[in-house]
């Protein structure tokens, strides 16, 4: 019987507060049935202002990141910072000119510009969407949604918000086999600017 060797498995969540963006993520990829790593990076920051969640493939994660970093380098030298929601329509593009080769990956872009704070849901084929208020990814997401969707207000704090991401991916790592790691990652957007953590 084939088994899929893809690297896989995770747990990615992100919300938005008045002022600020927050991600989460585990740290476990799984190779099949065998855990893989327990220190995968799932968060990357692909700008000042932006960064970005993988769940899927680790492969073509990491290409779609290279070449999200490399697009908007380019772009800022030409024009300056770019907004959010250009990078997420950058990303949708190529996701979609690739749709018949598909990356095997789901994504989360968030982060701040003058429009304020924003976060978008981006599926393997390029579709996006940006109506809610918080979005998780991978396999773990049907337990962090749970968590979000009872915990998640308007006016949720940043230490709140902080907070509730750690406790959506803790649940996820209760129930989903492929949800682990050694630590959960946190990373915030705010006018300051990115800053990223780890929570044992």
């Amino acid at each position: 019987m084939e088994q899929n060797l893809l690297k896989t498995g995770t747990t990615t969540v992100s919300l938005v507060g008045k002022d600020f963006v927050i991600i989460g993520a585990d740290q476990q990829s799984t190779l099949g049935w065998m855990v893989e790593s327990k220190v995968t990076r799932k968060i990357y920051k692909i700008a000042d202002n932006i960064a970005i969640t993988t769940a899927g493939s680790v492969g073509d994660a990491l290409a779609i990141v290279r070449l999200l970093r490399a697009q908007l380098k380019l772009y800022k030298m030409e024009r300056g910072e770019i907004t959010v929601k250009a990078a997420v329509t950058l990303l949708s593009n190529i996701l979609h000119s690739s749709r018949f080769f598909p990356y095997f990956n789901q994504f989360i872009v968030a982060g701040i510009d003058r429009r304020g704070p924003q976060i978008y849901s981006v599926d393997p084929v390029g579709g996006v969407d940006e109506k809610d208020k918080f979005y998780a990814t991978g396999s773990g997401s049907p337990f962090a949604y749970g968590v979000l969707e009872i915990g998640y207000k308007e006016d949720i704090s940043e230490k709140e918000a902080i907070e509730l991401v750690k406790k959506a991916i803790k649940a996820a790592r209760e129930r989903d086999i492929a949800t682990g790691g050694k630590k959960i990652v946190i990373a915030v957007i705010d006018k300051k600017g990115y800053k990223e953590f780890e929570e044992e």
